[in-house]
């Protein structure tokens, strides 16, 4: 017996790949030749569940999509996947458009880098309260922060989509009864020198439309919000520039991108429209 288990501690010595962890070869720090510097390299689609705290301080659970990436240099043939797993999950707490720079600098650090980007994008819930019954229900928004570092420099841009709704000016200045409505998203995207809340930013783009939109509506709910929309027709023009004047007096906001865009209800197209400051 105690032969036959010297031979089985051999046979299952020599299945073991040689070496420890230590001794395995780096492939990744080997040199390249090609003389070719990569602007960004790292993981993307990473699904985790994080703590989002809002610039007005109310924090949510969610659900984000992450990606991470750095600058690999010319001569240097790889960069170490795992090293950005190990820094998203050494980040304790919640993430913040604040702590974002603290996380870029952990990328930098472990993967000696002059550049780190991180983007997340994820759900943002609120709960609203239908306009006549006042029974409440919860909407999603999209949101995205994306964070750049080159070397002690941070940039972050905080992206926000709304749903909103938009009746024709058109339609009801030529039609004897109704106008046609449909349902739009605005995009607005920031920089500012400091944190501006996600709910803000709703609240711009909603109060910008015809209407805002709600998950849960009563009979007497309906009636307000179609009356409320045929009240205030809105253009796709008129509504990316609503927004921009709002932004445009807004004493933090140092640059933005709008973007709307109307889901046309008689057109077998949708209308665009951009505006761009800073």
């Amino acid at each position: 017996m105690l032969e036959q288990s010297q031979e089985d501690k051999a046979s299952s010595n020599a299945s073991r790949p040689a070496g420890t962890a230590e001794e395995l070869h780096d492939t990744q720090n080997l040199p390249d030749d090609r003389n070719v510097r990569i602007d960004k390299v790292g993981v993307r689609g990473v699904r985790q569940p994080i703590r989002f705290r809002d610039a007005d301080g109310g924090e949510q659970e969610t659900v984000a999509i992450i990606g991470m990436a750095v600058d690999l240099a010319k001569e240097v043939k790889g960069t170490h996947m795992s090293r950005f797993i190990e820094a998203l999950n050494a980040h304790q707490g919640p993430i913040d458009l604040a702590n974002l720079g603290a996380l870029l600098r952990e990328l930098r650090q472990r993967l000696g880098s002059e550049t780190a980007h991180i983007e997340m994008d994820f759900p943002f819930f609120r709960r609203k309260a239908a306009p006549v019954s006042g029974i409440e229900s919860v909407m999603d928004y999209q949101v995205r922060l994306d964070a750049n570092a080159i070397r002690d420099e941070i940039d972050v841009v905080l992206h926000v989509a709304a749903s909103v709704t938009t009746l024709c000016p058109c339609s009801k200045a030529i039609s004897d009864n109704g106008a046609h409505n449909q349902r739009g998203l605005v995009t607005i995207q920031i920089r500012s020198r400091e944190a501006v809340s996600v709910e803000e930013l709703i609240e711009i783009a909603e109060s910008s439309a015809s209407s805002e939109l709600y998950t849960l509506l009563k009979r007497h709910d309906e009636k307000a919000v179609t009356e409320r929309a045929y009240e205030n027709p809105v253009f796709v023009e008129d509504l990316i520039r609503n927004v921009a004047l709002r932004l445009n007096a807004h004493p933090q906001i140092t640059w933005y991108k709008i973007e709307a865009e109307n889901f046309e209800s008689i057109h077998n197209h949708n209308a665009y429209a951009c505006i761009e400051m800073g």
